[in-house]
């Protein structure tokens, strides 16, 4: 069936925030005397708190993970927000799929604080027909909630008439449980081999490169 919708990552996928997501958990993890390697701790970057502290450490219970994510969304709001620019070309790719005929969906992980902040950076509270956050599931990616949920706000629609655009091998893991392709981007530091593990079905240097061979894509199927 043809692409009636593509469905958006934010940070790392049109927003250069991934770094100052691990500075912020850095910060967190530094407070409760805990130390970790940068690339440790990217290596979880797209997950909500609900995946990436139990990861890192698992003795932690519900109670301390929610106190670190609020910890975390306090230092990332106050220190890094205001620092976090769009990727080149962002906001003209998300205006050549709307223009294409097909919805613009956002689902991240993100707060829906978050989420309003960046529409605003991107001036496309115009373009965005859908949107799903952390804040509208019990769980994050790699779990599938976001994406379902954003696929049942888009229903008619099926898994096959949707497209996801992601970063993270948490991305690409969450669209398959839902059924549904990914394309991989690598803007967000992840390797090729770790987004092709993960199942993504094309590779693009970041969302520019993706808008330049927009007609070639699958995103264009």
């Amino acid at each position: 069936m043809a692409i009636k919708a593509v469905l958006f990552d934010i940070d790392g996928t049109l927003m250069d925030s991934n770094d100052y997501h691990v500075a912020a958990w850095q910060a967190v993890f530094k407070r409760i005397g805990a130390s970790f390697d940068d690339q440790v701790v990217h290596d979880q970057i797209g997950k909500g708190t609900d995946m990436l502290v139990p990861t890192l450490l698992p003795d932690t219970d519900e109670t301390e993970q929610e106190n670190m994510g609020e910890e975390h969304g306090r230092i990332f709001k106050s220190k890094y927000l205001n620092q976090v620019k769009p990727f080149a070309a962002a906001r003209d790719l998300l205006i050549k799929v709307k223009d294409s005929g097909r919805q613009v969906v956002l689902a991240s992980s993100a707060s829906s604080e978050e989420l309003e902040y960046y529409i605003g950076l991107m001036d496309a509270g115009e373009i965005v027909d859908v949107s799903t956050t952390s804040d509208d599931v019990e769980r994050t990616k790699p779990a599938p909630d976001i994406f379902a949920t954003a696929l049942k706000k888009l229903s008619p629609l099926d898994a096959s008439q949707v497209i996801v655009v992601g970063d993270t091998p948490y991305d690409i893991e969450a669209a398959a449980r839902c059924g549904i392709a990914a394309v991989g981007v690598r803007s967000g530091k992840f390797s090729d081999a770790t987004l092709r593990g993960a199942g993504a079905v094309a590779l693009y240097d970041d969302v520019a490169a993706l808008l330049a061979d927009f007609e070639h894509s699958p995103l264009n199927g």
